[in-house]
């Protein structure tokens, strides 16, 4: 089967101006009185600046300030940098009168849901604007850039997943200040991917996160796993605002700060306790992320959209390496790697048959390989923190408590026929932790040439 993402114009961000129209301003939302934030500006980077500077920015960890460690509290990446010089001015004086935010007109996304509010963005409040005038000063101006530049990428991709939930197209651009659009960004907390997953929430909602996979990685599985979540949160809250504050700080703490303040009105909870500072600054810079994103040009904007992904899938067999099959196949190691971001050991898992990506043209090049019937199978690399102990050799395994051969057999994909050959055992025999197993098969003299391990 043949996937195909292409751009739909030549400038990427034309093709969600269309849909999206002109950005509109939220009828009666007051001004808050006080934003406990002017003292320290949120602290959530990812890791990895030194992966950002060979090949492309991690979001604004990465791109910020790369010396500061980053703190995810939650699932959101847009903070530290933001505290070398982005703090908050102080804030205005307290409206007169304080209304309830008025329901948005019916939405005019042609894939939105009945009853689906579109996401309203404030282009003239005061925290918005702070925000659009920091995107724009010095240093940071580049970052952005590059932010829009590689979100080409994949913007096509998500608008297409979002629509088919039913979400306002506008909800992309909290990638943008997730990850910066970064597959790879990750926060010193754990937290992966486009959508700074973090593990528990990313396997409720579907994705993979073992041994083997993780799932947190692969955009377009993490993407439909954020637009359940995203979807849930809205039929929670029913306001886009609160969606995203709950994105970033968990349903709990959202609920508490309403509660607490007596209003569902985010710009009414910032003026309160509860909310953590980041969650107060995420959302602003979500929106001015998106008016920048909307109307680049107007901003002073200049870049080129990446080329959008594109790739073919292909089945492949169990505990596949992607080293042997780039040696059979002819398809640069590479590649394969890059398009298969979650296979964290570099094959497939030993579970099943796999769903491999590879480059446009690649799958003719996969099916011919497995006609010839080659092994494309090797023991998997020893875990890193085997490694660091000094406990592992290549193709061993150290038995664990509880683990029987059975467990090890099925781990590295391998038969207990085989498992007990390699190492002189019965079936029936007991391992017992600390022993050293052989999980792979000693390549007899004649073969050792080509041994490909």
């Amino acid at each position: 089967m043949r996937i195909l993402v292409r751009p739909a114009v030549v400038g990427f961000l034309l093709l969600t101006v269309s849909h999206l129209g002109v950005p509109g301003g939220v009828a009666g939302q007051p001004e808050f009185s006080s934003l406990p934030i002017q003292q320290r500006a949120p602290h959530d980077l990812p890791e990895a600046a030194a992966a950002w500077r060979q090949d492309a920015p991690l979001g604004l960890a990465g791109d910020f300030d790369p010396v500061l460690p980053p703190v995810k509290q939650t699932d959101s990446l847009y903070g530290s940098e933001l505290s070398v010089e982005m703090r908050l001015p102080p804030p205005l004086p307290p409206a007169p009168v304080v209304q309830e935010q008025k329901a948005p007109p019916p939405s005019t996304f042609e894939a939105a849901k009945p009853g689906v509010q579109e996401y309203e963005v404030d282009d003239s409040h005061y925290y918005v604007r702070h925000f659009i005038d920091r995107f724009q000063t010095g240093y940071r101006r580049a970052i952005v850039e590059s932010w829009l530049s590689r979100s080409g990428r994949y913007l096509p991709m998500i608008l297409d997943v979002f629509r088919q939930k039913g979400l306002p197209d506008d909800l992309v651009f909290t990638a943008m200040i997730e990850s910066g659009f970064n597959p790879l960004a990750v926060s010193r907390a754990g937290a992966k991917g486009l959508w700074q997953f973090m593990a528990p929430t990313a396997r409720r909602y579907g994705l993979r996160v073992d041994d083997w996979l993780d799932e947190r990685l692969d955009p377009e599985k993490s993407t439909m796993a954020a637009a359940r979540h995203l979807a849930d949160l809205y039929a929670v809250f029913g306001s886009w605002n609160l969606v995203q504050a709950a994105y970033n700080a968990g349903e709990m703490k959202v609920l508490q700060a309403i509660r607490s303040m007596g209003s569902s009105d985010f710009w009414t909870l910032t003026g309160g306790r509860v909310l953590p500072d980041e969650t107060k600054n995420f959302i602003p810079a979500i929106q001015a992320a998106t008016l920048i994103a909307r109307e680049p040009e107007r901003y002073g904007f200049v870049f080129t959209p990446a080329e959008p992904l594109e790739y073919e899938i292909v089945t492949v067999p169990r505990a596949t390496s992607l080293k042997l099959l780039s040696l059979y196949s002819g398809i640069p190691q590479e590649a394969l790697e890059r398009l298969n971001l979650e296979l964290k050991l570099k094959q497939t898992p030993p579970d099943g048959p796999y769903t491999l990506k590879v480059p446009v043209g690649g799958s003719r090049l996969v099916q011919r390989t497995l006609e010839q019937q080659v092994s494309l199978r090797e023991a998997p690399p020893a875990r890193p923190s085997d490694h660091r102990r000094g406990k592992l050799s290549p193709g061993f395994h150290v038995v664990k408590p509880r683990e029987t051969i059975r467990t090890i057999a099925k781990r590295y994909g391998i038969s207990v026929a085989n498992l007990v050959r390699w190492n002189d055992l019965q079936e029936t025999a007991q391992v017992r932790p600390g022993d050293r197993l052989r999980v792979a098969a000693a390549p007899k003299r004649e073969e050792s040439q080509t041994d490909l391990r």
